[in-house]
């Protein structure tokens, strides 16, 4: 077996008959960051094709500073893009300026909502606090929150209120009336944030519920960490990016590593949730299944990406799932509903670390029907 410097190659093998079957979605729209509620990435667009792509010629231009991370929408032919610390609209086809919003501009985007009526028309962005905008004129809504702002800090209560945190790289998702906010984990020391998940009304901004990446006492997951340690303990947030079942209502939410990264002696235990697939009611918050798939991580195996939702035949029958990529290498799959494995996930022994006060987990999650080979 030959093998390339650089180059991994992921072979995939699934004991069954798998294809891609019918979706609702037209997929002909970009009116969330990552393409819609389900994250999807996905254009079915025609225009440019194979056949024409070599005629494309700059048609417009315009400067959005260095460094941009930010994921455009489009809203009946208006583009909002960010540009030198402001949001700006511009008109897709010409790229004329419409208006520009100062204030400061989220990392990575923004999402729309509207109502069904079409009338009332709005941005949602977090920048100093969660804010929306009159997607027509770029006006502050100041019906929302306090004078148009929320504050989407993690002080619920003097335990949790360790530092006013109003910034958070990852736009949300809104799903129906709901805002889904993750909270950022305010640095990767020992004594972190956790980064709980936010559910606001989308409308007033009233906080409509919480769901705790840290568990609290009484919840499930709080005998997987030291008794009270949510009170110092964090991380265990979604730095990168989320989905959503819009026609269900849920949530998922892919969780990164608890603090310390690359050390958990303070932290014996599985530490729920970290490193886990959380599928969350938008309406309630409340927790409908979860997988983790690392325990008590010691590596910053964060889930790096939105899970993908895709309808597959299995069984002969067609399939709702939720598909995960990982850091090390396993595509775990999920019915959508349920959370039950499409496939065997095998809890397999592990090497133990040596690291004095080190309590790593004796077993880790394998996708037992999906291999992968370096070549």
């Amino acid at each position: 077996m030959r093998k390339f410097a650089g180059v991994i190659l992921f072979l995939i093998w699934i004991g069954t008959s798998v294809m891609l079957a019918k979706v609702q979605r037209t997929f002909d729209t970009w009116r969330q960051s990552g393409g819609g509620a389900d994250s999807s990435q996905y254009s079915s667009l025609k225009q440019i094709n194979k056949g024409n792509v070599k005629q494309l010629e700059v048609a417009w231009t315009y400067p959005t500073g260095p460094t941009n991370r930010f994921n455009p929408i489009v809203i009946d032919g208006t583009m909002y893009v960010a540009s030198a610390n402001q949001v700006v609209a511009l008109d897709a086809a010409t790229g004329k300026e419409i208006w520009k919003h100062p204030g400061g501009a989220p990392a990575r985007g923004i999402n729309y909502w509207e109502s069904k009526d079409h009338k009332d028309q709005r941005l949602i962005m977090i920048s100093g606090g969660l804010t929306e905008l009159n997607a027509k004129t770029g006006e502050v809504i100041t019906t929302f929150g306090a004078n148009g702002r929320v504050n989407i800090g993690p002080g619920l209560d003097p335990v949790e209120d360790r530092t006013n945190q109003n910034a958070t790289a990852n736009p949300g998702k809104v799903v129906g009336d709901v805002i889904v906010i993750p909270l950022p984990a305010g640095g990767a020391s020992y004594e972190a944030i956790p980064g709980d998940v936010h559910g606001y009304d989308v409308l007033t901004g009233k906080l409509l519920w919480v769901f705790h990446t840290v568990p609290h006492q009484g919840e499930v997951g709080y005998n997987t960490w030291p008794a009270d340690l949510y009170k110092s303990a964090g991380g265990v947030h979604n730095w990168s990016e989320m989905s959503a079942d819009e026609e269900r209502g849920i949530a998922y939410v892919p969780l990164g590593t608890a603090r310390y990264d690359f050390y958990g002696g303070n932290r014996p235990g599985d530490n729920l949730f970290g490193n886990s697939l959380v599928a969350l009611d938008v309406k309630t918050g409340k927790l409908k299944w979860y997988y983790q798939m690392v325990h008590h991580d010691l590596w910053d195996y964060d889930l790096p990406a939105a899970p993908k939702l895709l309808t597959v035949q299995h069984n002969g029958r067609a399939v709702d799932i939720v598909a995960q990529p990982t850091k090390h290498g396993f595509l775990f799959v999920f019915d959508r509903v349920a959370g039950t494995p499409l496939w065997p996930i095998e809890e397999r022994k592990v090497p133990q670390s040596d690291v004095p006060g080190e309590h790593s987990s004796p077993t880790q999650p394998c996708a037992a029907a999906f291999e992968v080979f370096l070549w």
